[in-house]
């Protein structure tokens, strides 16, 4: 028995388990272990472990990096990394190799962890030389059953003796099988997505003496102590557990990256409950756009209502036009500015769609998704705002999409009047999705509350935004507000009318506004905390962020940008990398020509932590929203023609 290699399968493989990943830290010697880089063991004075890998039947040839992504198939109920699309049998084997090197039979057990590396807090705080106290919400986790602790290995190993054992192990949602993610004792682990980005696949092995010291909120992640859960990567690398003699703990040398490319192809789903009415239109329902079963259980993308204010109602001119083809120019906007008499003008709200699937397309054939603003006519205004929304949550990532949205001014500097955006928005819930406390007077209640809006520890409401708009930047305030000269209504005298914009909006006229913001709903806790124009330097760029007052629920950065270089190409990408301590706002015409237009960190504003969706919209907005505008909205003319805005891809990483 003692030099013989035996195959332990189904007596210490437990079936249904979930699987996530672990961090590089792991690959360390602990208690003057060997590494043997080139067989991948690791050994102490009575374990030795070789052969680890965590993902052996998923790209077996693969030395450096295996890649998946996520499967958008029936996936509405959370990812399972691997899907059975992927593997077969839909878990990844576990193998590896441990061998007795002491010189006596020895009863062992192993665990295995994982974690993302790429969105997770230090575990150790160099501070406060102690736990960092926002490592608990690293997303990591062991089996998917927490309550299976350490394994068993079936027999003692003999002197020298050394077996092969193979397990399996998934990635899943939820990995700690939080209570604050179950609702009717059922577990939504889809509330609790797997992160994209980097994970490692660490396992732990120990004798029965060392086993018997370890917490049991290490062997089971799911228990709290002292209503904390405790993570087992602080604790084997930084506190009691790096001290144990007889364990030894190893990581797979080879990491998994995960990425999501949410399929447009898949459809376009219609959640009839953001529709505001029970008497809806179906008449454009078809296999690729509307509510039934299938398009519930695959589909990426929904078609995305935005919120209309009741209370921003306005006065629009009577007028049809195609501004950006027929090159609207800016004495027939003053003219029209100036001659239609408040009777004449159309009392009306920013509209969203009352006929679902209308005005938004998923092409199986292209693999992308058009929407389109609709046409309006004369006794039919309206002008309406359209997108489309990701119908499964994450927390952090780097969003990046390849674009062509409509041009937003004519060659005289014209605006349609629409803004164009790609933002990240709460997916709501209420408790389960609160983002971490503000412990600084808290967060303003509500999104639409207003300066006298009551303070509270936390919410679920975040926002982090591209939205491209024609406004001027807010900083330097020097140039903030422009002085727009008055027009007189008198149709002889062209001078009185036809009056020039500010000289500083027209040195911009070929230009629009990149709005950067990130709505932190004003928790004053950052340190650097401001209101009004102020600076942050990142990779030798300065940027301006801008808030109103201490109750404003947004800080913002804005540079201008040639509207032709954005949208008058075949497209363009946009890029959102939201980390746990900063959010990078990029743009470029390719993934690898992009370059920084926003930056914020949690020295000024509050980074969201919760689950949020992705929109892309093609949207009318009310310009007393954007004070300074150059052209209002109500002097604009209702669109003449369709608009169309074509997504090709949304990539996260």
């Amino acid at each position: 028995m003692s030099n013989k290699k035996k195959l332990i399968t189904g007596d210490i493989c437990f079936r249904r388990i979930q699987w996530c990943f672990i961090p590089i830290f792991f690959l360390v010697l602990f208690n003057s272990c060997n590494d043997n880089s080139t067989t991948h063991e690791l050994a102490n004075k009575i374990i030795k472990i070789s052969n680890f890998s965590a993902t052996s039947n998923y790209q077996p040839n693969q030395k450096d990096i295996k890649q998946i992504e996520l499967d958008y198939s029936n996936a509405i109920q959370g990812f399972v990394i691997p899907s059975n699309n992927q593997i077969k049998e839909g878990y990844f084997k576990v193998r590896f190799n441990l061998q007795n090197i002491s010189n006596e039979a020895q009863q062992l057990y192993y665990k295995i962890y994982y974690s993302n590396v790429s969105y997770k807090f230090q575990e150790y705080d160099s501070i406060l030389k102690a736990e960092n106290p926002l490592a608990v919400e690293n997303f990591y986790g062991s089996w998917e059953d927490t309550k299976v602790e350490f394994k068993k290995i079936k027999n003692k190993l003999q002197v020298n003796e050394e077996i092969e054992v193979n397990d399996e192990i998934r990635i899943v949602g939820n990995p700690r099988n939080e209570e604050r993610y179950f609702e009717n004792g059922i577990n939504n682990r889809w509330k609790r997505n797997p992160r994209v980005g980097l994970y490692t696949f660490v396992i732990v092995v120990c004798t029965e003496a060392d086993l018997n010291t370890i917490p049991p909120t290490i062997k089971n992640i799911s228990k709290k102590n002292q209503d904390k859960f405790d993570n087992p990567f602080y604790y084997f690398k930084y506190a009691e557990g790096a001290k144990l003699k007889q364990t030894i703990v190893h990581e797979d040398p080879v990491p998994l990256k995960v990425v999501a490319t949410p399929p447009p192809a898949n459809g376009i789903y219609i959640d009839n409950s953001t529709l505001g009415t029970d008497n809806y239109d179906k008449s454009n329902y078809c296999s690729t756009c509307g509510e039934d079963e299938a398009l519930y259980r695959n589909a990426a993308f929904q078609q995305f209502i935005n919120y209309v204010d009741e209370s921003t109602k306005f006065y629009n001119i009577p007028v049809v036009a195609d501004i950006i083809n027929d090159n609207y120019s800016m004495i027939e906007y003053n003219w029209t500015k100036s001659f239609y008499t408040r009777e004449e003008l159309i009392p009306t709200l920013i509209q969203t769609s009352k006929h679902p699937c209308q005005t938004v397309f998923s092409d199986t054939v292209n693999n992308k998704i058009t929407i389109k603003n609709p046409a309006s006519k004369p006794g039919q205004w309206k002008k309406e705002s359209v997108g489309v929304i990701t119908r499964h949550g994450m927390t952090y990532g780097k969003y990046r999409v390849k674009v062509k949205l409509t041009e937003l001014l004519n060659k005289e500097g014209v605006w349609n009047g629409l803004t164009n955006a790609i933002w990240l928005i709460t997916q709501g819930g209420g408790e389960w999705n609160y983002r971490r406390n503000c412990n600084s007077r808290g967060y303003m209640a509500t999104y639409w509350g207003g300066v006298n809006d009551k303070r509270v520890p936390a919410v679920d409401y975040t926002e982090i935004d591209f939205e491209i708009i024609k406004t001027p930047p807010y900083c330097p305030s020097n140039v903030f507000p422009p002085i727009f000269l008055k027009t007189k209504a008198d149709k002889n005298d062209l001078k009185n009318w036809n009056v020039q914009l500010p000289e500083e909006l027209i040195k911009s006229k070929d230009k629009v506004t990149v709005a950067c913001t990130n709505w932190d709903m004003a928790c004053m806790e950052p340190k650097n905390f401001s209101t009004g124009c102020n600076t942050i330097e990142y990779q030798g760029q300065t940027f301006n962020t801008f808030r109103w007052d201490s109750v404003y629920r947004a800080l913002t950065e804005r540079t201008e940008e040639l509207d032709d270089e954005l949208f008058k190409g075949d497209y363009y990408y946009f890029e959102i990398d939201w980390r746990p301590k900063e959010i990078i706002w990029r743009i470029g015409k390719s993934p690898d020509n992009m370059r920084i237009v926003g930056y914020m960190n949690d020295k000024v504003t509050s980074i969201p932590n919760n689950q949020m969706l992705l929109i892309i919209t093609q949207e009318y907005h009310n310009t007393i929203w954007w004070p300074g505008a150059p052209f209002a909205q109500e002097n604009l003319p209702f669109p003449l023609n369709d608009i169309p805005g074509e997504i090709y891809e949304l990539h996260i990483e």
